[in-house]
């Protein structure tokens, strides 16, 4: 490979790993999230290079190119402070010293003037009149939710119990990334719950920065991590807006640029989280963010099937009193109350449920009936003769082909 080859796939791979050490800082550093402007520093300098393309490194295009290497030295230099300890930082800064050097720029000189961004247009940052004005119709609106053992609602209303633990993405889009953290119970074998619940709002165009949110057990905070409950101003609206019902114990994030809803909930000792957002924003992703519990459920490997529990038990009786419909919520009651023999741990399900019926505008998709279904005499023995008659048909259809 050629020099100027050798030099472009050095620097794609540099670009690459500032990304992937932003997002490890994410995750590791909080208390940097709200002060250093790293990322900002970043996209300013992909911005400034985005039309050198194959340009850069040759005679006539390397000024060009220098001038936004210098600007970005200048940046990591106004942010060093807030940024200390700071892992994307800190490789920011290696990698401009080392592109400096391959590309025998000076350090001193004539730096690069930002570019200019293109102009929003006025109803950018209110998701649902901005698709209201181009398609002609509301947008198709989808729901998860993530409680109890965790009992995951995918936004394709399915419904599964999982024994995953640690940290999982829940939502990996374009536009918001959702991580879950589940620990086993204190005192409790077989148990799983929600500890820990991390929410990034990413950066788009003019209507936000990006802001996060972040709660744990006891601590579902009223506010982003930077102690703001608003976020993204634009002619006197706020994109980003938080508010709470139960200091402590609530949390409900309004995203107007993206038309989402996202509910923080701790009931017993778990967390719990409910999302509304639109068809669109929930399918903007890669191919690389394919492990979304919401959109996928859980790992077949992760998934737990729920024993019978017979009518009359003191589990039955308290999860009919509470949640009356036999439908999955009523299923998830009964697992986590037989699970962990606490009646506290089954208030998970009744608000689940609550934020279902404030989310799903269509009543009749509320209440999913599958596993309720299931667990009936009579739909048990129409199961068992469509499996028995289907296995009749392709046996007859096996011998036909032979």
């Amino acid at each position: 490979m050629g020099t100027t080859g050798c030099s472009s796939y050095t620097e794609l791979l540099w670009r690459h790993s500032v990304f992937v050490a932003l997002l490890l800082s994410h995750l590791c550093c909080s208390q940097v999230w709200a002060q250093c402007k790293i990322l900002k520093c970043n996209s300013e300098f992909v911005a400034a290079t985005l039309d050198m393309g194959g340009g850069v490194g040759w005679e006539g295009g390397n000024a060009g190119y220098c001038s936004a290497l210098r600007s970005y030295a200048q940046c990591t230099r106004r942010t060093a402070r807030a940024c200390r300890g700071d892992l994307a930082y800190h490789s920011a800064v290696q990698g401009i010293e080392d592109l400096l050097m391959q590309h025998s720029c000076p350090k001193t000189g004539p730096t690069a003037r930002p570019r200019p961004m293109a102009p929003v247009p006025k109803d950018a940052c209110f998701y649902e009149k901005s698709y209201v004005q181009r398609e002609g119709q509301p947008p198709e609106y989808l729901h998860c939710a993530v409680f109890g053992d965790p009992h995951v609602r995918t936004f394709h209303d399915e419904f599964q119990t999982c024994a995953v633990k640690g940290a999982w993405p829940l939502i990996d889009s374009d536009y918001l990334y959702v991580q879950a953290t589940s620990a086993p119970m204190p005192g409790v074998v077989s148990a799983t719950a929600l500890t820990k619940i991390t929410i990034i709002f990413k950066n788009w165009r003019e209507c936000i920065e990006q802001q996060i949110y972040h709660a744990e057990l006891d601590n579902v905070p009223p506010a982003f991590i930077d102690g703001s409950i608003t976020s993204g101003e634009r002619r006197g609206h706020h994109s980003l807006e938080v508010s709470t019902d139960a200091p402590g114990r609530h949390a409900q994030i309004n995203a107007t640029h993206i038309g989402t809803t996202v509910v923080v909930r701790q009931s017993g000792r778990s967390l719990s989280l409910s999302v509304r957002a639109p068809r669109p924003i929930v399918d903007s992703f890669s191919p690389e963010q394919d492990l979304q519990l919401c959109k996928w459920g859980c790992p077949l490997s992760q998934r737990l099937e729920h024993p019978p529990v017979q009518p009359g038990t003191p589990a039955y009786a308290h999860c009919t009193s509470l949640l009356p419909a036999k439908d999955m919520y009523f299923q998830a009651c009964l697992f986590d109350l037989v699970t962990t023999g606490d009646v506290n741990f089954s208030a998970s399900a009744v608000a689940a449920l609550q934020d279902a019926r404030g989310m799903i505008a269509d009543a009749g998709r509320v209440h999913l009936l599958s596993l309720a279904a299931a667990s009936h005499p009579l739909c048990s023995a129409h199961t068992l003769l469509v499996t028995v008659l289907t296995h009749v048909i392709l046996t007859v259809f096996l011998q036909q082909c032979v």
